[in-house]
């Protein structure tokens, strides 16, 4: 029996993916979002938890003993070389996780979700992959709204996203989210009926 369509939805910080994956959810997609499966791959007792106290320090864990995102963001995201490391730590568990989930998956199409979905080597599962962009100056205002952040964070965290160039090569669609929602949506739909056995 066949294995799902996969599709990859990837684009920098701020600039709409997971907008395009809710919407590709509605439409019966399951959605494998590689940020939220890292949230479970972190939890209390979990390897990877342990992996990234042991390389950053016992300040990134909180009180109640999650990871404090901020305090690890501000560890990585002023430092490029620890960001590096974090990547080197995280990667192999996310893929090895979203590569088995795939296989478990019960629906004709699997979206995954991914700000490095290029460079993790997800997008060599996937059958197609889909960018989402915006216009710079939209994606530091929503980037600052949604973070509650000032213009220097906000300009700093943009400044350590993957480069653009490499996903744009290996993109089977482009969706510019420079927009409002609707008009995304409508491109997602149109995209949708594109796809095999994808009509209903």
């Amino acid at each position: 029996m066949p294995g799902p369509v996969v599709i990859g939805v990837t684009g920098n910080i701020a600039c709409g993916k997971s907008a395009a994956s809710n919407r590709l959810a509605e439409l019966g997609a399951r959605v494998l979002d590689a940020d939220h499966l890292y949230h479970e791959l972190i939890q209390p007792g979990m390897p990877l938890q342990g992996a990234l106290k042991e390389r950053f320090g016992a300040s990134i864990i909180a009180p109640d003993g999650q990871i404090d995102r901020r305090e690890l963001g501000a560890i990585v995201f002023s430092d490029p070389e620890a960001l590096v490391e974090l990547d080197r730590i995280t990667h192999p568990a996310v893929v090895a996780e979203t590569y088995r989930r795939i296989e478990t998956a019960a629906t004709a199409v699997v979206v995954v979700d991914a700000v490095k979905l290029v460079e993790s080597g997800i997008s060599d599962r996937c059958d197609e992959v889909w960018l989402v962009l915006c216009r710079p100056e939209v994606q530091l205002e929503r980037l600052m709204k949604r973070n509650g952040i000032g213009m220097v964070d906000a300009e700093r965290r943009i400044a350590a996203q993957p480069p653009l160039e490499g996903k744009i090569i290996l993109a089977s669609r482009i969706f510019d989210n420079s927009g409002d929602l609707a008009t995304l949506h409508d491109a997602i739909d149109a995209a949708w009926r594109d796809l095999p056995g994808c009509h209903e």
